[in-house]
């Protein structure tokens, strides 16, 4: 079979992948790109989800700068009453399938290889073998290999139970939940991520009382509030003030647990118990209505705090600091897999390889179309890698202060390359733009902004002594 030729390999077609190329076809119209996937369809984990995901960040900054995701309606029902609706997961993938064929395949200038696998390269020689026919095939690289994989995100579909189940136990993944067809007695969700509160939600919704659900929380969660992400003219105000709180809770904290204080009184985080201290942070989204069932189940006694499940027995559940005895009848519902992973400590740009990591806060779609943007228009490798320095992906309480110092790094070498700030104001992806959709820039706005961007440069010149808050939290 003869070897394919190409300006880009991409490996991975996620949404971080299907980013960047959107992107770099629209700046470079030169670029050829070849793009691998083990995956049937575009969307990486999308593909692998649970059939109620839903976007949990708004769709009016997600998908590819390109073409539009939101519908801009508004929720009518439910938990998030009054806010733009979150985008299912059938609607995203929809979204990243319409555009790989009707952008991306339809220009002549992407090739895609889906079901198939990527398997090094050799003296600039890549191999790609197919998963379904067996056969490898090479690819001649002209300018970079893309690496769209490093964020490894598990899914409970494709990544087993980190515990032992014993016979006799009924243990299934957050994805079977929609094909139960009888009435448990009791129903425990082991996992206290976006997954294992989404699973709570699901259950409550679907007619369970809180009292019959345990809720294995091993660490709790510092949390988003989604009201205050919501775009347009009847959310910019409140998200201004969030990102002001935010700044100035960076400006004024004496320590880590008094910049989370702050945070909290001033709503910009939230968490499950306001006297259980959160220990991770990642950058989960929920609504009000949505914590407001989750703390029910903790009022109902259902939450278990001991540490990770280490084994589930027909009559117990073994954790790291004790055990509970289980409840009869009891379904376990698994979303221990590990969404977000450590990143490596790699480059974005580097020779011959880009690597799509993070360059602002929890955005990586959006990372994405700038690495993109600044590879179709920056030549220099040290100029590129001035601009996109890599942002850690969030872990700890203490990440908060990381993301924000390297974001704002970022942010400040931006400002000095006005050809990107004018992409920047007007990127779909762009969450800091998108905010002022159909909102008229009045006096007030600039006003507003102004002092916005004051505060993070009085935030940005603290950096030091944030840095070393986040340190000692550490020590």
């Amino acid at each position: 079979m003869a070897a394919i030729e190409t300006d880009y390999l991409v490996i991975g077609t996620g949404g971080s992948a299907m980013a960047f190329v959107d992107t770099l076809l629209t700046e470079d119209p030169e670029a050829r790109i070849v793009m691998v996937d083990r995956h049937h369809r575009p969307g990486g984990q999308w593909n692998d989800a649970y059939s109620f995901v839903r976007l949990h960040q708004p769709a009016a900054w997600y998908g590819v700068a390109s073409y539009e995701l939101s519908d801009w309606h508004r929720e009518t029902s439910g938990f998030n009453t009054g806010m733009w609706s979150l985008a299912s997961g059938p609607e995203v993938l929809s979204h990243f399938e319409h555009v790989m064929k009707h952008r991306f395949l339809s220009s002549g200038r992407v090739q895609w290889l889906p079901k198939c696998e990527w398997l090094g390269a050799e003296d600039g020689v890549h191999r790609v073998r197919s998963l379904m026919a067996g056969e490898a095939r090479t690819v001649k690289v002209r300018r970079k290999l893309v690496n769209a994989t490093h964020a490894r995100i598990e899914v409970p579909s494709t990544h087993p139970p980190k515990y032992t189940v014993a016979p006799g136990v009924t243990c299934i993944p957050l994805n079977g939940l929609p094909a139960v067809t009888r009435a448990y007695a009791n129903y425990t969700v082991v996992g206290a991520g976006k997954t294992g509160m989404d699973a709570c939600i699901w259950l409550v919704e679907n007619g369970v009382p809180h009292e019959r659900i345990r809720w294995v929380v091993p660490r709790d969660p510092w949390m988003m509030d989604r009201a205050n992400l919501q775009p347009g003219p009847d959310g910019w105000r409140r998200n201004f003030a969030y990102s002001m709180a935010q700044f100035d809770a960076m400006c004024d904290a004496t320590d880590l647990a008094d910049l989370f204080h702050r945070l909290e009184e001033s709503g910009a985080l939230m968490r499950i118990d306001p006297e259980v201290k959160p220990s991770t942070y990642r950058c989960a989204v929920v609504s009000r209505g949505e914590l407001a069932q989750l703390r029910r189940i903790g009022e109902a006694g259902g939450i278990v705090r001991l540490g990770r499940v280490r084994s589930i027995e027909p009559s117990r559940m073994v954790l790291d600091r004790g055990e509970r005895a289980s409840d009869p009848d009891t379904l376990y519902i698994d979303c221990s897999a590990s969404a977000i992973q450590p990143l490596p400590d790699v480059p974005i740009f580097e020779p011959g390889t880009i690597n799509l990591l993070m360059v602002r806060f929890c955005q990586p779609l959006m990372s994405a179309s700038v690495i993109a943007w600044v590879e179709a228009h920056v030549t220099d490798t040290a100029e590129q890698s001035t601009l996109c320095r890599a942002v850690r992906g969030p872990e700890r309480p203490a990440d908060f202060i990381y993301m924000w110092v390297e974001t704002l790094a970022n942010a400040a070498r931006w400002r000095q390359n006005p050809e990107l700030m004018g992409w920047l104001s007007k990127c779909r992806l762009n969450a800091q733009a998108v905010i002022l959709r159909g909102v008229e820039v009045t006096p007030e706005v600039k006003d507003k902004l102004g002092a916005i961007a004051a505060r993070a440069a009085q935030a940005t010149a603290r950096s030091p002594e944030l840095l070393a808050m986040a340190a000692a939290s550490a020590s």
